[in-house]
């Protein structure tokens, strides 16, 4: 029988599955703590412009963000221009390490959860598929890097969401139970990850990832302002 969403309150949160109090929190990055869109979007354009082809839209580069930078390279590029992707992938590096924090801005309520989840003595971790080290410059850009007790990227490609094996890492590095985490994104990347890994999930309806899709694969909680975990961690 499948389960029917709980509507509490004020409407925000969805639940598809019974409270719980979680002890560990993993959240992604892009699309979740940080919106890096404007940043990616121009280095991935700057790039193009370098390989002598035509620049892609706002919204179609956007929709290959979230598989880390090596699949965002070779999709924008498609099969066509495959032969292209070593040197783009250069220029995108090296352009967009030296641009990362031109527009990207953490979004709201960020900072205040983190300090929340870290007063109440709650784990924190950071699972990207974005690699470690623009991930570990953004944290510590942000001044957040502090609050989180481990941080995985997406470095090597046979360990990246939605394979179970980063959360798996996760809990084994932090010595933590499945039923006692919850993943955090905007992905159905984060949702399968975290399902795979049988830990429960929290999609967020505010990021890069459209709401209708993560809904579509029934993560346990839904939220649409990353200030409403409070609720379920308490």
């Amino acid at each position: 029988m499948n389960k029917q969403p709980l509507i509490l309150d004020d409407d925000q949160v969805l639940m598809f599955a019974r409270p719980k109090r979680f002890s560990l929190i993993i959240f992604d990055l892009d699309g979740t703590l940080v919106d890096s869109r404007v940043d990616i979007v121009s280095s991935i354009n700057h790039m193009l412009g370098g390989l002598d082809l035509e620049k892609k839209s706002f919204e179609e580069i956007t929709s290959y963000i979230g598989f880390g930078v090596e699949k965002l390279v070779s999709d924008v590029l498609g099969p066509r221009h495959r032969n292209k992707w070593k040197r783009g992938l250069r220029i995108f590096n090296r352009y967009y390490m030296a641009h990362l924090y031109d527009n990207t801005i953490l979004y709201p309520g960020v900072r205040n959860i983190l300090k929340y989840l870290d007063r109440h003595k709650i784990n924190i971790a950071l699972l990207s598929n974005r690699q470690r080290g623009s991930t570990m410059a953004l944290l510590r850009y942000f001044k957040i890097d502090k609050y989180f007790d481990t941080v995985l990227g997406g470095d090597n490609n046979d360990c990246m969401k939605p394979s179970a094996c980063p959360v798996l890492n996760v809990l084994k590095t932090l010595k933590s139970e499945p039923d006692a985490a919850l993943i955090v994104g905007d992905s159905y990347l984060d949702v399968q990850s975290g399902k795979r890994s049988g830990i429960a999930s929290c999609g967020v309806t505010y990021g890069i990832g459209k709401a209708r899709d993560i809904k579509r694969f029934r993560p346990d909680y839904i939220i649409d302002n990353i200030l409403e975990l409070k609720r379920i961690v308490q």
